[in-house]
Formats: structure tokens, C-alpha cells, sequence
């Protein structure tokens, strides 16, 4: 992209409702030593998952605008709800290029298996977008795949609550971990898709509760492949060399910038400087 388009120098967004993006941005900052990273958490309105779909996408409409003005190269939609609920209707209202986890997450899965689970909030589940996309990718090649498609969505409510509250590793969190991945076990799934990006923090606690013959799948892994390979396509890769720390990153949040530095340093591995934010408002319709 050139003339007008963004500039390679400008950092690249990353946004989610709150915690849960920061395991993207692990991955970001791990596969993309060079760029700068600007992060965004909309504290004040987390979590997502119980959201409408009108809500997600006047959110999602008012953090694009705000990070189109700082500016940004592009975003990526660190946020599997606002993936599935606004992804493809902002795709046609701004002028960025965009990356979302439901796609990268299914191809990936069914390089896994061919009976998927996904763990995921309350409206991605009800958006059936995984189930979905992973139907309509393996339609493209059926002689690819031996086995029929078959996906499970098992909704979480708990997970996001509990995370947020900086509890990563409680009996709650353990109990409700054995509720939902129940159901998907009794249909004997041979891959899990971690439908929200709060959830590779628990990976240790759903781990022991799977056979060990069902592999996991982190859709943030799969979109930074996809992302690395991109960023050199359009001409959009850092233009100079050097190795970045996450200090030297921005963070942002629209609640609490003091409880969401200390909730963020054990993901970060470092106490981060965070910004608080007001998000502009918006007059959408429709």
C-alpha cells in the first residue's frame, strides 16, 4: 500500500475488552521484534461476552475511530466477540486494514482434527461464527479432509469474570473449567479451539482436564502467522531494523489504568505505563 495509506512506521493496534489481548500481543511482540505496538482494553466496559450485538459494534465503531486518529497501521481484533459480531460490517466502514481470530482459528484447527470443541463467551457462541467458518473453509477442499466436520460451541461465562478479577488459578475458576469442557468431551472432540483470548491464561488449569490426545488451539497464534506474512505483502513491515521491548509499547484502557497495570505484569512480565482514554462518541445508526 502506498500514496495515502498507512505508514510503515506507524505502530500497529491491538485492542480487546480488556486482559485477554494481551496474549496476542505476547505473540505480536515474540514474532515481530521490529514493530511498535499500541494496545487498547476496554476495561470500563469488560466483559464483552454478555454484550448485544448493537453494543459490540458501537464499541468496536468508537475504538477504531480512536485508534485510526492516533494513527495506526492497521488493527488486530485481539477480541474473538468483537471478531465475530463486527469484523466484517467494519471492514467496510474504515479505511484500515483489519485482522480478526475466527478465521486464522478454524483453518488452523482443522489442521488438528476433525471433531472441534470451542470454549468461548456467550456471544461469539450464539454468533455460531467458528462453527461457521470452520464448515465453510473445509467446504472449499473436501477431498482434503477423510472425516466428516463436526463442531461443538460450549459458551463460558465465568472464565472472563473471574480473569478480569486478576483469578487465574482458583477452585472457582477449576470448577467451572470441569463444567463446560464436560459437554464437549462427551462428544469425543479431538481438538479445542480457545475461543477467547483470555483463555491461553488457563491453559494449565483446562490442560489436566483433557485427554491427552485432544490438541488446543490458540486462534491469536495462527492470526500472527498470518499477520507476519501480510505485513511483507502489502509493504507494511517496520523499515528498520532493532530488536523493540514492550516498554517501549503503549498501553491504553478506557477504566482503571492503575488496576489494569498491576493485573497486566504477571502476563506482560513487566509493570506497564498505561494511559487512560476517552473514547470519542459516536452518532451510528443502524
Amino acid at each position: 500500500m502506498s500514496g495515502e495509506g498507512p505508514d510503515p512506521r506507524w505502530p500497529i493496534g491491538v485492542f480487546d475488552s480488556g486482559l485477554g489481548g494481551l496474549s496476542v500481543w505476547r505473540t505480536l511482540r515474540r514474532q515481530l521484534p521490529h514493530e511498535q505496538l499500541l494496545y487498547f482494553g476496554d476495561t470500563a466496559r469488560v466483559p464483552y461476552g454478555e454484550r448485544s450485538p448493537e453494543e459490540i459494534l458501537t464499541f468496536v465503531r468508537q475504538i477504531l475511530t480512536w485508534m485510526q486518529a492516533q494513527p495506526v497501521k492497521l488493527v488486530v481484533m485481539a477480541c474473538n466477540t468483537s471478531s465475530a459480531l463486527a469484523l466484517d460490517r467494519v471492514r467496510q466502514e474504515f479505511a484500515l486494514p483489519m485482522f480478526g481470530l475466527i478465521l486464522p482459528g478454524a483453518q488452523a484447527a482443522l489442521t488438528q482434527g476433525s471433531r472441534i470443541g470451542v470454549i468461548a463467551t456467550a456471544a461469539t457462541v450464539n454468533s455460531r461464527a467458528y462453527s461457521k467458518a470452520i464448515q465453510e473453509y473445509s467446504a472449499l477442499d473436501p477431498k482434503r479432509f477423510l472425516h466428516p466436520i463436526q463442531c461443538w460451541e460450549q459458551a463460558c461465562p465465568e472464565f472472563v469474570p473471574l480473569i478480569e478479577a486478576g483469578e487465574t488459578d482458583s477452585q472457582a475458576l477449576r470448577q467451572a473449567a470441569e463444567c463446560y469442557l464436560q459437554p464437549l468431551l462427551q462428544q469425543g472432540i479431538d481438538t479445542l479451539i480457545y475461543g477467547c483470548t483470555h483463555y491461553p491464561v488457563l491453559d494449565p488449569i483446562l490442560q489436566p482436564l483433557l485427554p491427552r490426545s485432544v490438541k488446543r488451539v490458540d486462534p491469536g497464534v495462527a492470526l500472527v502467522g498470518s499477520l507476519a506474512k501480510e505485513l511483507g505483502l502489502w509493504g507494511l513491515r517496520y523499515p528498520h531494523s532493532g530488536t523493540r521491548t514492550g516498554r517501549w509499547d503503549r498501553f491504553c484502557v478506557s477504566g482503571d489504568p492503575e488496576r489494569f497495570a498491576q493485573l497486566a505484569t504477571p502476563w506482560l512480565g513487566f509493570r506497564p505505563q498505561v494511559e487512560q482514554v476517552e473514547l470519542p462518541v459516536l452518532d451510528v445508526c443502524g
